[in-house]
């Protein structure tokens, strides 16, 4: 594939939605990317639906342009050709629970050891270190804890989800900017990088004027629907046969 990452081995650990996003991103920028999945399961998303006769069409619209291998890293033949592909990599991106690959013999300081130019991008629910590091998480549940659902929807609402799995999508999306920061970094340096993103973090470095509104006036910010807190007229408003949106702007 054309693209700024062309000549670049990506190889890809990960499952469902944060880290495919993330490489799906890689791939479109041109990186050659071999997703490693498990023998006869394989990514947990190909059972997703809505389906174009037998496949997932959600399968299917983050890994196009990506290539596929299935491989238990618990085996130790599957661990020699999994140790042939790395060699070649440029970058490892991964989402399983922390730890999970240093038991397999896989984590950041084995790997960086046999291979000191490698980038190896990490995303998980709450990062490698911390109280929470143990715990799962899914997209609602980072939405929540990050206060996301707290702004959304109309005045006196129940907590609402955003429409989109925002929280996994963001973290992918900063997955994707660290990988890109740290081969800038490996130009200079010739040496690769760690890269520990939480979607959690994520989730609040979005909130912008939520969190400028509690720093600035110890304000807890409340569901406005569609209103702007700080700028009038911003809004959707509601005419005979229709909505539409206006900003003073």
């Amino acid at each position: 594939m054309n693209g700024p990452l062309k000549d670049l081995l990506v190889v890809d650990l990960t499952r469902v939605l944060v880290g495919p996003y993330c490489t799906m991103i890689l791939s479109d920028l041109g990186a050659r990317v071999i997703k490693i999945e498990a023998p006869e399961i394989g990514d947990d998303s190909r059972g997703f639906g809505p389906f174009i006769e037998d496949y997932s069409a959600y399968f299917m619209s983050l890994n196009r342009g990506k290539e596929s291998i299935a491989l238990n890293l618990k085996n130790e033949d599957d661990k020699k050709i999994f140790e042939k592909i790395l060699a070649k990599a440029d970058i490892l991106v991964e989402n399983f629970k922390p730890g999970t690959l240093e038991k397999w013999g896989f984590g950041w300081n084995e790997v960086s050891k046999k291979y000191p130019k490698l980038i190896y991008a990490s995303a998980s629910g709450f990062g490698q270190t911390g109280p929470l590091k143990e715990l799962p998480a899914y997209d609602m549940v980072v939405q929540g804890m990050g206060g996301l659902m707290s702004v959304t929807g109309h005045p006196n609402s129940e907590p609402t989800r955003v429409g989109t799995s925002i929280g996994d999508i963001t973290a992918g999306l900063f997955t994707a900017i660290g990988i890109n920061a740290a081969l800038y970094d490996r130009q200079k340096t010739g040496k690769g990088t760690f890269i520990d993103v939480s979607m959690l973090d994520c989730q609040i470095a979005i909130l912008e004027n939520a969190i400028a509104r509690y720093l600035s006036k110890n304000e807890i910010p409340e569901p406005m629907g569609s209103r702007h807190p700080s700028i009038a007229p911003f809004e959707a408003f509601k005419t005979k046969d229709s909505f539409f949106d206006y900003c003073s702007w």
